[in-house]
């Protein structure tokens, strides 16, 4: 588990994160959205005591980070894929933090074969494309068997058969107990893959919840109605206040009423149904909508 507490970063006058507060569960797979400059890579690093706080606290498992002999027995992380020296071979920089971290040897060549690595292990990483450089930072968070890990836009540079495996293997994870902090600006695979979303804007908290109750805060959820009597229905939704459209097919979107109300008003009028669903918006449109006024860069738009 992971706790921040009125966590605060400052570098001089811009304040990067200030006063945020959440948990990170086991067992669960937690996305960390926000817009550009919203302060999650700071986060990261205030949590793997990479930077200091200027304010407030972060533990894992209970203690800070930085207190911790053999930190890659504990926590593993991918921040910065390109962050290898290129000269290395894939196992020789594994080694070296393997040696670092008293981990035994044999782990070095079992994660090099859980991502794929096992045949370019003797090839220079300078030479490695960047979907091969996310697989090998993908294996020094594995190295030491932690019980949690952090990842920092692990799917980058990655083919379609990638994001999937990846997908799978955060989903093992968690099933095997751990804490799995995925920081993804790709918001179809985080509707996918996580469980749980904390959402920041602005270096502050906008939201830490399941992805159900984070698309339900999105105005646009919706009722979908199919019927026979559209324009009598239409009228009597008007007429308490609801937003109808008409989509192409002729099914109604309405707004403003949730389903159980849209459906006593037609079997009170006895308008026939063919169809009632709700359509809550996509982890992408609660996004844009939730977190626009946390926005610091707009294309098209100086600030």
């Amino acid at each position: 588990m992971i706790e921040v507490n009125e966590l605060t970063k400052r570098y001089g006058t811009k304040t990067a994160v200030n006063g945020l507060s959440f948990h990170v569960s086991s067992g669960l797979v937690t996305g960390f959205l926000g817009p550009n400059g919203a302060g999650k890579s700071t986060t990261l690093r205030l949590i793997l005591g990479l930077d200091a706080p200027s304010g407030g606290s972060v533990t894992v498992e209970g203690r800070p980070f930085w207190d911790r002999a053999r930190g890659l027995r504990h926590v593993g992380a991918l921040l910065d894929a390109g962050d290898v020296h290129g000269g290395h071979t894939a196992r020789a920089h594994l080694s070296v933090l393997a040696r670092g971290n008293r981990i035994p040897r044999s782990r070095v060549d079992a994660v090099l074969g859980e991502v794929g690595l096992a045949d370019a292990a003797r090839r220079r990483v300078g030479g490695f494309s960047l979907g091969m450089r996310q697989r090998l930072g993908i294996a020094a968070a594995l190295l030491g068997d932690p019980p949690v890990l952090l990842f920092d836009e692990p799917l980058n540079g990655l083919d379609p058969e990638g994001v999937q495996w990846v997908r799978g293997l955060f989903r093992r994870l968690a099933a095997e107990g751990r804490t799995v902090f995925v920081s993804s600006h790709l918001m179809s695979e985080m509707e996918h893959t996580a469980d749980q979303l904390v959402v920041i804007g602005r270096g502050e908290l906008i939201a830490a919840e399941d992805l159900a109750a984070f698309a339900a805060r999105s105005g646009r959820a919706a009722v979908t109605v199919r019927t026979p009597g559209a324009a009598a229905l239409t009228r009597l939704l008007r007429a308490e206040g609801a937003s109808v459209a008409a989509e192409a097919d002729g099914r109604l979107v309405v707004t403003g009423l949730d389903a159980p109300r849209v459906g006593e008003l037609a079997l009170r009028h006895r308008v026939l149904l063919h169809e009632l669903t709700t359509r809550t918006a996509s982890l992408e449109e609660a996004f844009m909508e939730l977190t626009a006024d946390s926005v610091e860069y707009l294309a098209g738009e100086p600030r």
